[in-house]
């Protein structure tokens, strides 16, 4: 396998390992977060804020722990026939459906990135210029150290922010941003497990030293 391919599949595979391990510990955030809500509600004057920090906190949690459970291979699979072929076997079929995988997160990330444009006010039809514009404008700052410009330039390119239609009226950008990062970061583990996939084909085992080896349990 060509180096570049192999130190891809280390820093990604290390990256979301690390990243996964810390989100899920989002649980107990979450409990804390609805365990506060029925207090409130029981005790005080219901929180208005309690049910969309709960569901935002879930999406978070889903999103960013993604790319540890594709690690993981813990995803729902239907098995007929899959788990009694050979390895090799397993390994070309896995290449076929990882890239249908690899189509539906690029359709994923880009809806995703359209609708993000639009909770931060950009209402027309090439959202990729409005990023462009946007990280331009704020690394034009970092270069100059107008770093206090920074805030202005991000306001002077969004226009009316969307809010959620509850009571509460949250912003919903962050969390839209958030859900953007977690596609991306899935869609680069899927890449990986497609070269890794193609390594095991080509009799080379890219799994054995993977972050997550020691929580795969064999069987014979």
């Amino acid at each position: 396998m060509p180096r570049i391919a192999i130190k891809y599949v280390r820093w990604i595979d290390a990256f979301n390992y690390r990243l996964g391990r810390f989100i899920m510990y989002g649980i107990f955030a979450m409990v804390a977060i609805l365990l506060w809500s029925s207090v409130s509600k029981s005790l005080f004057d219901p929180s208005k804020w309690t049910l969309e920090v709960a569901q935002f906190s879930l999406v978070a949690y889903y999103m960013l722990g993604g790319p540890y459970s594709l690690q993981l291979r813990a995803n729902v699979r239907m098995d007929l026939f899959y788990g009694a072929w050979t390895r090799p076997t397993q390994a070309k079929t896995d290449v076929i459906t990882v890239l249908f995988l690899i189509f539906y997160l690029i359709v994923l990330l880009y809806g995703a990135l359209d609708s993000t444009a639009y909770s931060l006010g950009y209402f027309g039809g090439n959202f990729f210029q409005f990023y462009w514009d946007m990280i331009s404008g704020v690394a034009s700052d970092i270069v100059h150290f107008r770093f206090g410009a920074i805030p202005e330039t991000v306001k002077g390119m969004t226009g009316h922010l969307e809010q959620g239609p509850t009571a509460w009226h949250p912003y919903l950008w962050p969390i839209k941003v958030i859900s953007c990062i977690g596609i991306f970061l899935m869609l680069l583990q899927t890449i990986s497990e497609l070269i890794k996939d193609i390594a095991t084909i080509r009799g080379v085992d890219l799994r054995a030293d993977e972050p997550t080896a020691h929580l795969h349990v064999e069987e014979d």
